[in-house]
This record gives structure tokens, sequence and C-alpha cells, in this order.
């Protein structure tokens, strides 16, 4: 079922750079509430921060990663039992097994997720083509099920996720290995404005949601131009304007088929962090005014 109206919203806020809290950094999660963005829905709103715990914590970061991922998912798999939009903001690309952790949780293994990727990274590589080793580089390919079974299990992803499901959006920067890996995929690699490369977008996303129960929209604000990520750890040039990144999210959420959204590394010190906040902000704006023209998919 598809273009439900808005209701309501859940906003899943996280304060974590991967299972880590964000040291003299709240990921702009108080800024978003000073600026009354949630507000932008037209629908009541509530606002649940997950939180690691601390005495499973083990060695291993990718297992605490995915600690902490389950608890997002008890959070997604709670909002959607209530018919609710999702929004998560705050925290880094590491936290979307946990979206779909819950929402397999709620729907069984078997619901047809289909992930749209904002990013100027794939976020695909393993411990086999990762140049630097950086976890968050690879959650993507956790969620398919090629790295880290441990992180995917326990944020309650039991069926990973197929490559043919995942529609990357820019990714203008991929390691060499990462992009031979996203080749020998189903992965579909569309243009974010059609001055890009890739196929063209609403082609892919609508053929994505025809075959799909529901679509995440995943933003990481690095996809954005580096002018309007001034102090983001992965900042890259030559990106597209915020206008381009609204009407390719206004596209997204025109499927009707909308279910979680989220708009991740959105850092609120250092030198640019004004610049940096009001980008989150616009985008956060941009979703949820387009979730309110468009509906989304809160039954499946």
């Amino acid at each position: 079922m598809s273009h439900q109206p808005l209701k309501n919203l859940q906003v899943i806020g996280m304060r974590y750079g991967d299972s880590r809290p964000a040291q003299n950094d709240e990921r702009s999660l108080d800024a978003y509430v000073d600026a009354d963005v949630y507000s932008s829905a037209g629908v009541p709103f509530s606002v649940v921060e997950p939180q690691m715990i601390e005495a499973l914590r083990s060695a291993m970061e990718p297992d605490n990663i995915g600690t902490l991922g389950g608890e997002v998912a008890h959070a997604v798999a709670d909002a959607r039992q209530k018919e609710s939009a999702i929004l998560m903001t705050g925290g880094n690309c590491s936290h979307i097994t946990g979206i779909f952790g819950g929402l397999q949780d709620a729907h069984g293994p078997a619901v047809r997720v289909g992930l749209v990727w904002f990013d100027a990274h794939g976020d695909f590589n393993t411990p086999g083509t990762s140049l630097s080793g950086m976890l968050g580089g690879m959650p993507v390919a956790v969620c398919a099920g090629l790295a880290f079974p441990s992180w995917r299990e326990r944020s309650h992803i039991v069926a990973p996720v197929p490559t043919d499901r995942i529609v990357m959006v820019d990714v203008r920067n991929l390691d060499e290995q990462e992009a031979q890996l996203i080749s020998s995929t189903d992965i579909v690699i569309a243009a974010v404005a059609p001055e890009f490369p890739g196929q063209e977008l609403s082609t892919a996303v609508n053929d994505l949601a025809a075959r799909c129960d529901l679509l995440y929209l995943h933003i990481d604000s690095d996809i954005l131009d580096e002018r309007y990520t001034p102090n983001h750890g992965t900042k890259e040039p030559n990106g597209p304007e915020m206008a381009q990144v609204r009407a390719a999210i206004d596209m997204v959420m025109a499927t009707g088929k909308v279910a979680v959204a989220a708009v991740v590394s959105v850092y609120g010190e250092g030198e640019g962090s004004d610049v940096m906040v009001e980008s989150g902000i616009e985008l956060i704006r941009g979703c949820l005014t387009s979730w309110k023209s468009h509906g989304g998919a809160w039954t499946v």
C-alpha cells in the first residue's frame, strides 16, 4: 500500500559516531530542535534517542555498532507498529543496519525494502577492498551480507538486502576496488541531477519502488558540494547544489513508498559548523515537506 497521508512522525536521534558518543558534538540534534525543523512535517512528532548498552560493549567495534544497531531496530519496530513515518537524524552511515533490522522485526525478513542511497561515497567496502579500514565505509556491504555478519545480526537483520534493491545516487568518489565490487552486483548508480553521471534518477527509483514494499531514503550530507559541508570529515568537491539534492529528494518521495528517511553526518562543531548545520536543517526540511506532499508507506 502506498501514498498514505502523513499522520505522525517518529524522530530517531543519534548522538553517536559509530558506537561511541560523539565527543563535543551533539551531531546537530539540539540545533534541529532549536530550529523547530521537525514541525515542517505538519503532524505530531516525538523524538527518541537510542543508547548503547555499555554492559554489552566488546573489544570488537563492528559488534558494538551492531549492538547499538539493535537498539535502533527496537525504535524502528515500535514506530512501525504505530504506523509512524520514521526520520533518523544525527549519527553517521554506520547506523543504517538498525533501520533494516527494525523493519524486519516489524514485518518479517521477507519484507522487500529498497535502499535509495544519497552519498558522495558508496560505503560498500569490505575489509578486503577498503584502503583505509574505516568501518564507516562498509555499512551498505554489511546490510548486503558481504562483511561482518555479527554486526548485521546484532542489528536484527535476518535476511541480507539483495543488491538489486539498492540504488546509489551520486557516489562520485569510490575506491577502485569498491567500484569493481559494486559493478559485480545488481546495484544501480543514478544521477542526482541530469548533468551528473549515472542512470536517470526517476527511472531508477520508480523501477525500485515497483519491486519493493517500501523504501528507505538515506542521505549523508556529503552528497552536497563541499561548500555546503565545510567541516564534514569526508567532504567532496564537484557535488550538487542544495536545490538539486532537494529536487532529487522530492522525486524519491513522489513514489509514495518511502517509510524511513535519514539525514546523517551533520557535524555541529568546528570551523564552518554554522554552514554545515544549516545544510542539515535544509535537508531535513526537504524530506519532511516532500513527505507531507506525497505521503508514504506506513503499512505493508
